[in-house]
């Protein structure tokens, strides 16, 4: 097997093995950030991808797929059927998921799920040990791996690791609930150099690295995008330190910019009735995002007569997600019962008040329904950046469009002109909607479009990945 300088593992590969109609499997571009902001970043550089496939017990040999690049191997961990509920469905969706989102769904501790977890964060370790060459640089993503930096430190120490966290690191108190804590700790220790979205997360793990390893501590101040702090335990150091992730702020501009992407959107606004105001919601499909709470409060804003029903209209995209797992079914069906609802009290004949699509949309097409919405409402109950927030804004042309941002999100600590809201204050959404959808052509509304603009353009995906690659290169550890 020929290796390569740079490696990113993760648990799905960037496309996934699917079966179509006709029964034969083809590969298809795999939904996700993750996948968005790393796919770039290996095309121009080369390399290798660690990943399950997406589907039980395949194991294709090395492959390259057109859509990420001639110059990116693709190299498969297997996972049989049993592996996937423990793993994936159990520690990852039902353990560490709600854990680290604070919460807001109880979290399940089994320790025969653990044993599968550690078993399959080894054999991933196994695999990007096989394809690294003398010296590489492997990339662990999120925290489905957060075991693997340790693991692969053991089989390769002449590597230079480095782990970044896609979702938002818990609170101390709230982390210290896992029963593994400082086997997840000691894990993340394994790398070179650790990555959050935010200073708070740096700062948890560096207290968590302390009181559950015993480890020395550089406690200088951790900003945004500010060099790392230092944490030393058994003779080695790790950097840990916030790099928010961000989006492909030029080409989302070039397609917002682009003709056609404009005369769909204003055929988007002519099929929903030609309204005065589109407020729009993009989300997967998942109980940390705020739905229900959004849509709570646009109801309460066409109940008393806030906003106009005949001339105001919600789009929500929900993505389908996890649609196995309890928690996720009860929101769909929450979600929609509030739809129905919204639509059975406020809307006429031909002309819904929220108009409710449950599938993924192509980068192509919601290109479009950025541009058609004057208001983009992210919501989340607790999200680690949200690259919604951060698309929306990169894809408008000029300086119209607003953004109501819960705080609770990663993208607030760098938006700072959006329209904040604290997503479980339905009142204060419901103010800032209105507020939101009354700042089109104001001064006040572009002056805020302008610097949120200027933010994403500035600090686009290439830079955090470059970012994140030069900490990782800096100086030995």
């Amino acid at each position: 097997m020929s290796t390569v300088d740079l490696v990113v593992v993760a648990n799905r590969l960037p496309v996934d093995l699917v079966t179509g109609d006709d029964g034969v499997g083809r590969w298809q571009a795999a939904p996700g950030g993750l996948v968005t902001a790393l796919a770039p970043a290996l095309r121009d550089r080369g390399g290798a991808w660690v990943g399950w496939p997406g589907v039980p017990d395949a194991a294709p040999e090395p492959f390259t797929d057109p859509e990420v690049g001639d110059d990116v191997v693709l190299h498969s961990v297997a996972l049989d059927a049993e592996e996937i509920a423990a793993h994936y469905e159990g520690v990852a969706n039902a353990t560490l998921w709600p854990l680290y989102h604070d919460l807001i769904a109880a979290p399940v501790y089994d320790r025969d799920w653990w044993e599968t977890h550690r078993r399959v964060n080894a054999r991933f370790a196994h695999a990007a040990a096989e394809v690294a060459a003398p010296g590489a640089t492997v990339w662990v993503q999120d925290y489905q791996l957060q075991l693997v930096p340790r693991m692969l430190r053991e089989r390769r120490p002449d590597l230079r690791i480095g782990f970044f966290l896609h979702i938002p690191f818990p609170p101390v108190e709230l982390f210290q609930q896992l029963p593994w804590r400082t086997e997840v700790v000691q894990g993340l220790l394994g790398a070179d150099l650790v990555g959050f979205h935010t200073p708070g997360g740096a700062r948890n793990f560096r207290w968590l690295a302390r009181r559950l390893c015993g480890a020395d501590v550089d406690d200088s101040p951790i900003g945004l995008r500010e060099a790392p702090g230092e944490v030393r335990l058994d003779g080695r150091t790790t950097r840990v330190g916030a790099f928010p992730i961000s989006v492909d702020s030029w080409a989302l501009a070039e397609r917002g910019a682009d003709a056609t992407t404009a005369e769909r959107a204003a055929e988007v606004r002519a099929g929903l009735g030609d309204p005065g105001t589109v407020l729009l919601g993009v989300d997967r499909l998942d109980y940390t995002k705020g739905i229900q709470a959004r849509l709570e409060a646009y109801g309460d804003l066409l109940a008393d007569g806030r906003l106009d029903p005949a001339s105001t209209v919600l789009v929500q995209v929900a993505t389908p997600s996890r649609e196995r797992v309890d928690a996720y079914r009860r929101t769909r069906e929450e979600v929609e019962r509030i739809v129905g609802r919204l639509n059975g009290d406020h809307a006429d004949l031909g002309r819904p008040v929220v108009h409710y699509l449950h599938r993924p949309l192509p980068p192509e097409e919601l290109a479009p329904l950025y541009l058609a919405a004057d208001v983009m409402l992210v919501t989340p109950l607790r999200d680690g950046m949200n690259l919604v927030a951060k698309e929306y804004v990169a894809t408008r042309p000029d300086d119209s469009g607003a953004l109501v941002l819960s705080e609770f999100t990663g993208a607030a600590e760098e938006l700072t002109e959006a329209w904040t809201v604290n997503p479980h204050d339905v009142d204060g959404v419901s103010a800032a909607i209105a507020d939101a959808a009354a700042s089109g052509g104001t001064d006040d509304g572009r002056a805020r479009m302008a610097a949120m603009r200027t933010q994403v353009r500035e600090h686009d995906v290439a830079r955090w990945v470059e970012a994140f690659l030069d900490a990782l290169a800096g100086p030995d550890v």
